[in-house]
């Protein structure tokens, strides 16, 4: 879904969702909040709290930044209990609209039940459909509620068979949290695209989290990651986990290391900074080109660039500043003001670009419309020489599990020869890293020695779960 207020998205995949759980915490909803905080990156639509008190659930939504819907004392002060999860969104499925924000609650017969979900499911519009042909009356337009209905009308009795019946009718990535009366619980796909882990709260409570920088801002410990295809249960007894699928080979999402996670974040063991930083050697390596300096388009492009400018010995420079408090377009965005709007939130930095040769070192390139525009302004600036470096491979193919990429049509890689891409973004030359150059960086011998490990899937096509509905995902 488009949000063409949105500056960065002309260039970008949207990002993905971030989920936070905390349990037997007397602030779980404070927690809950700074842990969502932490993970604002991954979702800047709208968030969301949902609390138990020991007696009943309590909950807040709104749209916008954590801590424009969380500022309030008053608000918190209402989210009480000692355990909580909470949601980042980033619209995949559905409309930004309050209906939608997650977590969602519901009452069913074995008690209430709040579940947030990060990720996309590819069968969520077939089974949305045979759902309401049932009965079922949704209030939303998010597949997080397909998980609500299916547990609703299971026959099974326990709140864990239900969601465990639940989650076998579902097809796509996802990472879950849900919370009820008696117990946290965090599920995982069974292939892992999306990720999820667990951690110690200093006073002894547990958290669950997207990345581990959520856990690094409360003080928690980092435990280990949630399996793929692991549920993990969190009561006051202790953590125990159930694997309701049968075993098969992890797909993680390799564009977590890439773009979508923070860099301060240890992702399958992995640091995403040290990931990205070995990426821009690896680049350098492959397509080194006479250049005066090595400039990142901030601020995923920073680390790759550094690794870059070490491997090459030419010198880093910051010459793009980035307005890192510029969200949204605060004026009606007339098509002259779109094109103005990549000035707000990056601009030249005359004396580094004037007069230079300059790599610039991105970290993907989707429609490139933005790409141009940053390359005109490095240019405006008296670059006399642009060369485009790339810290992924080409992003070919949508993807349909949880990052809300254009149609195939709209990708310039899947439309374009290289030669055509570097023209139409006006760049001396353009160079992507390479396959075997990615899976290098993430300490594997080459792309053979990877096969298997990643969804890799927007830039091969190779979708490694069903598509089921291809050809109808939901959309508002």
């Amino acid at each position: 879904m488009m949000h063409p207020e949105t500056l960065d998205t002309l260039n970008r995949p949207y990002e993905e969702c971030g989920v936070v759980g905390i349990w037997g915490a007397p602030d779980a909803a404070a927690l809950a909040a700074l842990g969502l905080h932490a993970l604002q990156h991954r979702g800047q639509e709208a968030a969301g709290i949902v609390s138990h008190d020991g007696e009943r659930f309590c909950q807040h939504k709104g749209l916008g930044l954590v801590g424009d819907v969380f500022s309030d004392a008053r608000v918190m002060n209402t989210l009480k209990g000692s355990g909580a999860i909470g949601h980042n969104r980033y619209a995949t499925t559905g409309g930004t609209l309050l209906r939608n924000v997650q977590p969602l609650y519901a009452d069913f017969e074995f008690g209430g039940l709040a579940v947030a979900h990060n990720g996309n499911l590819t069968n969520a519009a077939t089974l949305r459909q045979a759902l309401v042909k049932r009965g079922c009356l949704f209030q939303s337009t998010t597949d997080t509620e397909v998980f609500v209905h299916l547990i609703a009308i299971s026959l099974y009795a326990t709140v864990l068979e239900r969601l465990v019946d639940a989650a076998k009718q579902v097809k796509g990535a996802y990472s879950v949290v849900a919370l009820t009366p008696d117990f946290l619980v965090g599920l995982r796909d069974p292939l892992g695209v999306r990720p999820l882990i667990l951690g110690r709260l200093a006073d002894g409570g547990w958290m669950l989290a997207s990345e581990t920088c959520a856990l690094d801002i409360v003080g928690a410990e980092f435990v280990r990651n949630v399996e793929p295809g692991e549920l993990v249960i969190i009561d006051n007894d202790g953590v125990r986990s159930m694997r309701p699928f049968a075993q098969t080979k992890p797909r993680f999402c390799v564009f977590e290391y890439i773009y979508f996670a923070r860099p301060d974040s240890i992702l399958e063991d992995h640091s995403v900074y040290e990931a990205r930083k070995q990426i821009g050697v690896e680049l350098a390596r492959e397509s080194g080109v006479e250049a005066d300096v090595v400039v990142p388009v901030p601020d995923s492009g920073v680390p790759s660039a550094m690794g870059f400018a070490v491997e090459s010995g030419i010198p880093f420079e910051m010459g793009i500043i980035r307005n890192h408090y510029v969200g949204r377009t605060f004026i009606e965005p007339t098509d002259q003001i779109r094109n103005l709007g990549v000035r707000m939130k990056h601009s030249a930095n005359r004396p580094v670009l004037e007069g230079k040769r300059v790599v610039l070192v991105d970290d993907s390139i989707v429609r490139g419309t933005t790409s141009r525009k940053i390359v005109d302004m490095v240019r405006a600036a008296g670059a006399t020489e642009v060369h485009m470096r790339i810290s992924s491979p080409p992003t070919k193919h949508p993807c349909f599990y949880g990052i809300d990429t254009p149609e195939e049509s709209q990708l310039l890689a899947a439309t374009h020869s290289l030669e055509e891409m570097a023209e139409a973004i006006g760049v001396d030359s353009l160079a992507f890293i390479s396959f075997d150059g990615l899976y290098r960086a993430l300490g594997h011998d080459d792309r053979t020695g990877a096969q298997g490990r990643y969804c890799d899937a927007c830039f091969t096509g190779d979708y490694p779960i069903e598509l089921v509905d291809k050809e109808g995902r939901l959309v508002a």
